[in-house]
């Protein structure tokens, strides 16, 4: 069993979906269920209450969506990762939620062992993004996409942006570089504004485009 559980909160409109998905993770040894929400602003009151490790969200949901629970949350700095489960293939669809904020996404027929597996990685700091969806990502190039702007980036710029690349925590990216977990945030707020990106998830694309990846 790991040193401790992983809590988890769903939030889903269809009441046999939240049941179907708590009965598996019930019995993983490492993941706890604390609590459900049927809809987006249930959701992220219930996320600010019960301060979970990561979120289920569905994304199409009546009244609030899952992506407007997303940036809603962003709003609120809740440091919870949320990992979209959808039955939504589309990237008009997945990719929205992407930019509001998710760690990634699932599909709702997921093998229930690869959706533990999901669950531990962005737990762990990683960002799953399918290749398609990757690659609209890349393709949606915002004006201050960060072409030609690599080399504003100091050394150990590089360096943090590479192991933000590889999915590692400000926490494991200060262990490995020897810093504080201070002075990685720095380094992490630095990377965002001379690439003029908003997020880690940008930030590692724009790592994977421009060969910056460890």
């Amino acid at each position: 069993m790991a040193d401790r559980l992983i809590r988890v909160l769903l939030v889903d409109d269809h009441q046999v979906v939240r049941r179907g998905l708590r009965t598996f993770l019930e019995i993983q040894d490492d993941i706890e269920v604390v609590g459900e929400a049927a809809d987006g602003a249930e959701g992220v009151a219930r996320t600010e209450e019960l301060r979970p490790d990561v979120v289920l969200m569905d994304i199409k949901m009546p009244g609030t969506d899952g992506i407007e629970a997303l940036r809603r949350l962003r709003e609120l700095e809740n440091p919870a990762k949320v990992l979209i489960v959808t039955s939504f293939t589309e990237q008009r669809t997945v990719v929205p939620a992407l930019r509001a904020g998710a760690s990634g996404y699932v599909y709702k027929d997921v093998d229930p062992d690869a959706l533990a597996g999901a669950i531990r990685s962005v737990y762990a700091g990683h960002v799953l993004l399918q290749p398609e969806v990757a690659g609209a990502l890349l393709a949606q190039d915002e004006p201050g996409s960060g072409t030609g702007r690599g080399s504003t980036l100091t050394e150990r710029e590089r360096e943090v942006l590479g192991l933000i690349a590889d999915g590692r925590s400000n926490r494991e990216i200060a262990r490995a570089l020897v810093l504080s977990e201070k002075t990685v945030k720095t380094h992490v707020s630095n990377i965002l504004m001379k690439l003029d990106l908003s997020d880690r998830t940008q930030a590692a694309l724009w790592a994977v485009r421009h060969g910056a990846a460890g």
